[in-house]
């Protein structure tokens, strides 16, 4: 499959919307939900012609950043690249899952020389926002708060995506053909592997007093009673609900002690009526 310049134009500027430091589509915690390699992988798959294959490639590069999160404001990687340029190639080369999986992974390395590019030459717009406050023009320093940081933005997701996307399918098909036979196995097992690692990332987070009964509850749910994602999401946002507001009213029913003064722990009630009958004897 070629894809056309439009075609790669188009993935690059949802490469955009998903970007970090980019206000559309964002979620909770500032990340945009087109940052997701399933969302992209939708979208790059509807570009090309094939929702479907794009959904199942996106979801299976999706595994390995599962777990993705910053750290202390440190990019380790950028799925949002990996869902778009990457599953681009990956359908424009007819790659199965698991090499797609392998491919897209160095691609997002490169999203972060992207970022750390955006963060530095960000840096010119920051002095000119800081003279405009200082003569007293906010309107001038809003716009310079949004507009060309988004214009330079644009331009370094765009190009970047668009030129890989048009010329980077026929590097990437002979790098296959020249692959083929084991060093195209190789590939497929790392594949496969990287998508567990991003599973165990995410089951670290069950090493916590109270959280790990609930993933074994849900397994139980899955594998003996043979609910489908969507039952069990439902009886899990019940219950997550109803065990928050039983630890919200646990919390409001705790009691402070209070040091009275003499150095003895009082209950609250009991300071309050001591402070009364001092406040009488006082009069």
């Amino acid at each position: 499959m070629q894809i056309t310049l439009l075609q790669a134009f188009l993935i690059g500027v949802i490469y955009y919307f998903g970007f970090v430091g980019t206000p559309w589509f964002l979620l909770l915690g500032g990340i945009s939900i087109v940052q997701k390699p399933l969302v992209a992988g939708v979208l790059v798959g509807i570009i090309l012609g094939n929702p479907v294959q794009g959904a199942i490639v996106g979801a299976a590069v999706q595994m390995p950043f599962i777990a993705y999160i910053f750290a202390g404001g440190a990019q380790p990687n950028d799925p949002g690249l990996a869902g778009t340029l990457g599953v681009a190639l990956a359908l424009a080369a007819n790659l199965d899952p698991e090499s797609a999986v392998a491919i897209s992974v160095p691609i997002a390395l490169i999203g972060t020389i992207i970022n750390v590019v955006r963060m530095t030459l960000d840096v010119t717009f920051v002095h000119m926002i800081d003279a405009a406050a200082a003569r007293g023009n906010m309107k001038q320093a809003v716009f310079l708060h949004i507009v060309p940081p988004q214009i330079l933005c644009f331009v370094l997701c765009v190009v970047p995506v668009t030129l890989g996307c048009y010329y980077g399918v026929g590097a990437v098909s002979n790098i296959i053909n020249i692959m083929q036979g084991r060093p195209l196995y190789t590939l497929q097992v790392i594949g496969g592997v990287l998508p567990a690692l991003g599973i165990a990332m995410n089951l670290r987070t069950l090493d916590r007093p109270g959280t790990l009964i609930w993933f074994i509850f849900g397994f139980i749910l899955s594998a003996y009673l043979g609910l489908g994602a969507m039952p069990i999401a439902i009886i899990g946002f019940v219950i997550a609900f109803f065990y928050v507001q039983l630890e919200m009213k646990a919390e409001e029913g705790k009691v402070v002690p209070v040091l009275s003064s003499s150095g003895r722990a009082v209950s609250p009630a009991t300071s309050d009526i001591a402070s009364d009958d001092s406040d009488d004897d006082f009069e």
